[in-house]
């Protein structure tokens, strides 16, 4: 089993669980450059909110996406976003990466923003 494989084991796994509790999720994907976050629904049919370094009002900000300081960014801009639309409880699927380094630094701005998970 290589690191992507046992990354989306991990993933299945907490999905899973999550669709048990039937609540909404905040997701967040990494690559090498750049970091996103997403707000889905119950049934994981829409999205409701999303953040990424690529949207245009936070690639202003970033110089670079791959680091802790872009990911602090996203995750107050996803809270943000989801608090417009009245959603305050969510449930942290970290897609199988571990929590530590920007996903630890997203989900850290994310709740001092006012999300609770």
């Amino acid at each position: 089993m290589n690191k992507r494989d046992s990354r989306l084991r991990r993933a299945r796994k907490t999905r899973l669980k999550i669709a048990q509790l039937g609540v909404k999720r905040l997701v967040v994907y990494k690559s090498n450059c750049h970091i996103y976050a997403q707000v889905i629904d119950e049934t994981g049919s829409k999205i409701l909110a999303s953040a990424s370094t690529l949207s245009k009002d936070i690639a202003a900000t970033v110089t670079n996406g791959g680091n802790v300081d872009a990911a602090k960014i996203v995750g107050k801009a996803i809270a943000e976003k989801a608090i417009a639309l009245g959603v305050k409880e969510v449930a942290f699927d970290r897609a199988g990466f571990y929590y530590h380094g920007r996903v630890k630094a997203l989900a850290d701005s994310a709740r001092e923003a006012g999300l609770v998970f």
